[in-house]
């Protein structure tokens, strides 16, 4: 045990001499920490103690035996070490006093430096109350600004100032009060902020609504001129001519002259306000709440541009060209904000605005059209409205519903047409003097030439060689409605100029109306004249009749000339051409009564005394008035007719003249002519026959004394009969030749009746059945009587059955 003590005892002395040989306390504390950490109690602790002591103990004898070795040495010391101990103590005491003065200081310097510590608390507290005061203030600042920016209209930069103060600056002083009082105010500024864009929106879009009217006016014009260019270039070249406003030809030839009609000279329309207030919106997460809010601002407007009523009837039309341009406009507008912005208006809704204007436009123009009495106001109501028409087309909106109106205008227009000529029409029918229409100079010969449709003969071919004043056949009605029948034509090809898509309407209308105004107020109106009692004016209307229906032939190849319809072909045929020449027969016809009613009145002044035992020495009054009239009316009333006509004319008359006369020995109530009377019937025949042989060559006797054929055969029949060589007739030999326009039962009946000039040389009665002879001539003439009456019993066997010929 004693050397298990002495073991570790050596180990700790070790220990120890390491730990006084240690230069610092770090060492120190590195050699007695192993030897803590291996203690075991108390145990190891002792030893350490004792080692510790032991150690003491040799360093106390180490320094006694120094001491005794160098006593004086260390006497000396001492009493050195006693006085600097005393000076020590002094030094102490000073120390002491040093630092109860020390003390003091410092009480008063902790006294101060709380004071200081306070103080600084305090100003940390108000330096973090002027940051937070600075950062509010900031945030006062922002929240005043975006109210100064909406001042001066700023919307979108008041926007983006609530927006960095809402993100930005209230987060950092989301510790006071002031960021949830402005927090709650942000809601409301951006409702501020929306209001006052709307409310620059709404300056704007009334602003435009103001301009539209304008900017329509500006667009009319601008097509205007692109219609004068276009006709420019029509004149120029016929191929470009050929293409209407608006089509592709047409847009690219003018495409040097490009005109924006949304920001020019006269007008400039900014969208800015549009688009900044639907960036607002967008950025609000408004965006379709303000689309729904503009799209029933612009219906508002859109009902604020139709007016209650229209009046059509001002001078220039203005009300109208007002109203259409401020449609035009506010649909120009419509197409631009579709053009510059995106899913702000769709198609769908732009075109239901544009067919509602429309058809706004199109129920005022309607419910005032039947003020409209005269075509000319009709017409400039039309061309403002095709230039409209033209104008919105070139912006790709639907024009259908507006051309039905155009068909509705043109109808009106056709029937005020209508009716003005048909006025005067009537006008020059009932005026009309129905006599030669004189020319007194060339220059007058030249116009009434050039609008009527006449082809004068050959030697007044040049009106400079016409020997004035010269008479034309027609009267001075006819060159008066062919001027009409122009003017009309040209008139309704005028409501086609400028824009008409319905050109077979036209052509078929004006066939309508030409057939129409011709037949009922020309055709019928001469007809209703033909009732006249005097042959002049029957004449005169004739010879208008043949030339109305020559001019009607010639316009039907001119309506097929200008027919507006290139899709239409085949010719054209008036029902006026067949009227009037069934107006023509009918004239004919009145004109062949007029002169069969005065010869059947002269004729039935012949008083013929068929029992006559006398011959007259010269011809008949009634026949000499017959011829005088015959000539009269050659000469004078029927001069004027067409020699075709005029022919046929006397044709009729000299058959109708020997129809009468052959009527007049066998009249029933004629029982017996004697031959002076068959004399006198044949001397009145032979004047008749030689008036028509001797008739100029122009009249035709040749053909003319043909009609009386019948007549002449049935004379030189009465001639035979009285010469008593009346059998001839019987004699199929000769009779066919010399006899073969005579009908065989009047031909028979009449040689019964006429008496022979032998019998009253014998001094027979007048009775054909007694003679002055006696019995055996008694007898004879019996037989001779009995085989007539056979013979002519024979031929109307044979002949009774046939119809009375035809004399013309």
């Amino acid at each position: 045990m004693p050397g298990l003590i002495s073991d570790q005892y050596d180990d700790l002395t070790g220990a120890v001499q390491q730990i006084i040989l240690s230069s610092s306390e770090s060492d120190y504390l590195d050699q007695l920490i192993p030897l803590l950490k291996n203690a075991q109690a108390s145990t190891q602790v002792t030893p350490l103690i004792h080692a510790l002591n032991h150690v003491s103990a040799d360093r106390e004898a180490e320094i006694e035996r120094i001491c005794n070795t160098n006593h004086q040495e260390f006497i000396s010391s001492v009493q050195h070490l006693q006085t600097v101990r005393e000076g020590t103590v002094k030094l102490t005491s000073e120390i002491m006093e040093l630092s109860r003065s020390i003390e003091a200081s410092t009480e008063k310097l902790a006294e101060q430096k709380k004071a200081l510590v306070d103080s600084r608390g305090v100003r940390q507290n108000i330096d973090d109350a002027t940051q937070a005061l600075k950062d509010c203030l900031e945030v006062l600042r922002l929240a005043n600004q975006v109210h100064d920016l909406l001042g001066k209209k700023n919307h979108y930069a008041a926007l983006r100032a609530l927006d960095e103060l809402q993100n930005v600056h209230l987060r950092e002083v989301t510790r006071y009060k002031i960021a949830e009082m402005i927090e709650r105010s942000v809601p409301a500024t951006q409702r501020l902020i929306a209001e006052a864009v709307m409310t620059d929106l709404n300056t704007w879009l009334y602003r435009i609504r103001e301009t539209s009217q304008f900017l329509g006016e500006v667009a009319f014009y601008h097509t205007e001129l692109r219609r004068i260019r276009q006709k420019e270039r029509a004149e120029h070249d016929e191929y470009l001519g050929s293409f209407q406003l608006n089509s592709a030809v047409e847009l690219v030839a003018d495409e040097g002259e490009e005109f924006d009609v949304l920001n020019n000279d006269e007008v400039q329309v900014d969208f800015s306000p549009l688009f900044e207030c639907m960036h607002i919106h967008d950025a609000l997460g408004q965006t379709d709440k303000f689309r729904a809010d503009y799209a029933a601002t612009r219906r508002r407007q859109k009902d604020l541009l139709i007016p209650a009523t229209l009046n059509l009837l001002d001078e220039e039309a203005n009300g109208l060209s007002s109203l259409l341009e401020g449609i035009a406009g506010f649909a120009i507008v419509e197409k631009a904000t579709m053009a510059k912005t995106t899913n702000l208006r769709a198609q769908s809704d732009v075109d239901e605005l544009w067919e509602s204007m429309c058809q706004s436009a199109i129920a005022l123009i309607s419910a005032a059209l039947h003020t409209v009495e005269n075509d000319e106001k009709l017409l400039k109501i039309k061309g403002v409205i095709a230039l409209f028409i033209q104008t919105m087309d070139s912006w790709s909106y639907s024009v259908q519903s507006l051309d039905g109106l155009l068909l509705t205008l043109f109808d009106k227009y056709s029937s005020l047409l209508k009716k003005r000529f048909s006025d005067d029409f009537t006008e020059i029918v009932n005026t009309d003097d129905y006599m030669p229409m004189p020319i007194a100079n060339s220059d007058e010969y030249s116009k009434v030439i050039s609008v009527s449709w006449y082809t004068p003969p050959a030697d007044h071919a040049d009106p400079e060689t016409i020997e004035y004043p010269c008479i034309l056949p027609f009267s001075q009605m006819y060159p008066l409605v062919c001027i009409d029948i122009r003017n009309l034509i040209n008139q309704i090809y005028l409501f086609s100029d400028d824009h008409f898509r319905h050109t077979t309407v036209i052509d078929r209308t004006l066939k309508e109306n030409l057939d129409d105004l011709l037949v009922e107020k020309v055709c019928k109106a001469l007809i209703e004249r033909l009732k006249s009692q005097y042959p002049g004016q029957v004449v005169q209307i004739l010879t208008n009749l043949e030339h109305f229906e020559q001019a009607c032939s010639d316009l039907e190849g001119l309506l097929v000339e200008a027919r507006s319809s290139s899709s239409a072909a085949g010719p054209i045929t008036l029902q006026a051409t067949k009227a009037f020449k069934d107006a023509k027969e009918h004239a004919e016809r009145r004109i062949f009564e007029l002169v069969e009613s005065k010869i059947n009145d002269l004729i039935e002044t012949a008083e013929y005394d068929w029992t006559s035992t006398y011959v007259p020495e010269e011809v008949s009054p009634y026949m000499t008035e017959l011829t005088r009239y015959l000539s009269n009316i050659m000469s004078s009333v029927l001069l004027g007719l067409p020699e075709g006509i005029k022919d046929t004319l006397y044709f009729a008359a000299l058959g109708f003249i020997s129809e009468a006369l052959l009527n007049l020995p066998l009249d029933e109530n004629v029982q017996h002519i004697t031959h002076q009377a068959a004399a006198a019937y044949i001397m009145d025949v032979g004047h008749l026959v030689e008036f028509v042989e001797s008739l100029p060559e122009e009249h035709s006797p040749t053909r003319l004394i043909d009609s009386l054929d019948e007549l002449r055969q049935t004379s030189d029949l009465m001639h035979l009969a009285v010469e008593g060589k009346g059998d001839v007739f019987f004699d199929s030999s000769t009779s066919g030749a010399r006899f073969g326009k005579v009908d065989k039962l009047k031909g028979a009946e009449l040689l019964e009746k006429v008496e022979t000039r032998g019998a009253e040389q014998q001094g027979a009665p007048r009775s054909p059945l007694t003679g002055s002879g006696g019995f055996a001539q008694q007898e004879d003439q019996l037989a001779r009587k009995a085989g007539m009456q056979a013979t002519l019993g024979d031929f109307r066997g044979r002949f009774g059955g046939f119809a009375r010929r035809d004399r013309t």
